[in-house]
């Protein structure tokens, strides 16, 4: 295969991940806003956000879960620099954080899969059962610590999570499954509750304004994903204007196998085995003069981020030491730098 057709069906598809994300999610989405009615209506939107002591000083930084976070010395750099802002993390970085004594002061969730996600915030429900019926976190070169004793290790997480729960405020998405929503109750976190911006909310029969029209909650333009999430958090709801990125991969590094890759089985399923070649696309990343690769769907994210980032009324530093995430819209910047220019 010429470098030409390397990646080329990836790019192809990519382009077109807009559409297929809204059919995939558009159902589940509006199902799990219609379960999180009661809660939602009794509970706080992200507006009131702007109360709290988030609000002060003008740093952010945001743990996204990239496979970097594990390859960089990046939780010492953190704890030792004495970091004043908000640190804003996804739900699924908040295991990591809390493992290396780094409280988020807010956490972000909004994908909707009824029992995967809950995995993060540890599973009451896990069974060995259950774990035979679903490899996600054992095949994929993610978080290390879910490719071991996964029981005893999903224990541990339930009483880490209940630990520290209490002090940390989590935004959740009307899309979230009731198991995530639950065990964010059980564990005593301070909820704020969001609509996902699925599609146009100035279109009449949107799905998103169908939603807003549930339940009155402010819709933001997530990016796709929990980790463009965190960003647009930082910066557009506690309004920080110097906002650091880790964790921020949007792909892989060039040795993990493809059979480790977060979407592999549906690219197998839609193009099969010997297609995979042209559905991966391979990127150099110019500050490092490295290679990474990623699929359609994160590649997707990180087209979509950088259209944001140009955008948006912050400085965007990418810290995190490796991925595919630049361009226009972003600076890069090597972890210890931002941490030591940072004023809180």
């Amino acid at each position: 295969m010429n470098n030409q057709e390397r990646g080329s069906l990836g790019q192809r598809i990519a382009e077109r991940m807009s559409g297929i994300t809204l059919l995939k999610i558009t159902e589940l989405g509006f199902a799990n806003a219609q379960t999180n009615s009661a809660q939602i209506a009794t509970g706080k939107s992200i507006a009131s956000l702007q109360e709290t002591s988030m609000l002060a000083g003008d740093d952010a930084l945001v743990i996204a879960a990239g496979p970097s976070l594990h390859r960089n010395d990046t939780a010492t750099l953190i704890k030792q620099s004495g970091f004043k802002g908000v640190i804003v993390a996804t739900e699924s970085s908040m295991s990591w954080c809390l493992r290396h004594d780094i409280i988020p002061h807010l956490i972000v969730t909004l994908d909707p899969h009824p029992h995967r996600i809950v995995r993060w915030f540890g599973d009451p429900e896990l069974t060995e059962e259950k774990l035979t019926q679903d490899d996600y976190y054992t095949r994929q070169d993610m978080d290390p610590k879910f490719h071991q004793d996964q029981l005893r290790f999903n224990q541990e997480l339930l009483n880490l999570i209940n630990a520290h729960g209490p002090q940390m405020h989590i935004a959740i998405a009307s899309s979230a499954s009731q198991a995530v929503v639950q065990r964010a109750i059980e564990a005593g976190m301070d909820i704020y509750w969001w609509n996902p911006m699925y599609d146009d909310y100035e279109v009449e029969d949107s799905l998103t304004r169908k939603i807003y029209a549930l339940n009155g909650l402010p819709c933001v333009n997530a990016g796709g994903n929990v980790g463009s999430a965190c960003w647009v958090f930082a910066h557009a709801v506690l309004s920080k204007t110097r906002v650091g990125l880790v964790g921020m991969d949007f792909g892989y590094y060039a040795d993990t196998p493809y059979n480790q890759t977060q979407y592999y089985k549906e690219i197998v399923s839609l193009v099969g085995l010997e297609r995979l070649d042209e559905v991966f696309v391979h990127i150099v990343n110019p500050h490092l003069g490295q290679e990474f690769y990623t699929d359609p769907a994160y590649l997707w994210y990180r087209n979509s981020f950088l259209e944001m980032a140009q955008e948006a009324d912050c400085k965007t530093y990418n810290c995190t030491g490796g991925g595919i995430l630049f361009g226009p819209g972003i600076h890069w910047m090597i972890l210890a730098e931002f941490l030591q220019n940072s004023k809180g």
